[in-house]
């Protein structure tokens, strides 16, 4: 290994560095002003359901309620006969994160025009002291419950019991609304 030049014996060019260096000058770079904090006034939501309303639309949802569906409407939605124009499944989500895939899943499909759209949610851990039949799921009973929420209420005419090759009583038919126009749903 090299050995280096001890300080009290280094070359005469060291005076001639400190000469050149003595004559720089320093630069005064200019003050960044410190940026103010951001601040939001008001967070918009991403679609507005003004448009939606009208009086049935904050009437709860019940399963297998057609109320506000012309019959023959009705009658092949409940019958299962309407072309699901998309799936969710639940299997695997914990409940908070079933709620948010749930209202997300909802609005994305009503932005998309989507009219008929399935929703699996399982049906359950069967318990080995009932019968077979008597297995409930916390996300299957809960479903209903978050579809009356007030952010997605709006955009859902009825809900059915999936036939039982979609699903049987672990998934349900979702009938969203029609978008009549199109400026009635803002994207911001």
């Amino acid at each position: 290994m090299k050995k280096l030049p001890d300080i009290d014996n280094l070359p005469q060019d060291i005076d001639l560095w400190y000469a050149e260096v003595d004559e720089i000058e320093a630069y005064n770079q200019p003050q960044e002003k410190p940026q103010a904090p951001l601040i939001i006034k008001e967070i918009k939501p991403s679609l507005k359901g003004e448009g939606l309303y009208n009086h049935n639309s904050f009437n709860e949802i019940t399963l297998g309620s057609t109320a506000n569906i012309d019959k023959n409407t009705a009658t092949k939605f409940v019958k299962g006969n309407y072309q699901i124009d998309a799936r969710l499944d639940l299997h695997g989500y914990t409940e908070k994160g079933a709620f948010v895939a749930v209202a997300d899943f909802i609005k994305n499909c009503y932005i998309q025009r989507k009219r008929c759209v399935l929703i699996i949610t399982g049906k359950g851990l069967r318990d080995d002291n009932k019968p077979w039949y008597e297995t409930t799921g916390v996300i299957n009973q809960a479903l209903i419950g978050w579809l009356n929420n007030p952010e997605i209420r709006p955009f859902i005419l009825s809900v059915a019991q999936a036939k039982q090759s979609d699903g049987g009583s672990g998934a349900y038919y979702i009938l969203l609304k029609r978008q009549r126009n199109s400026n009635k749903t803002e994207i911001f």
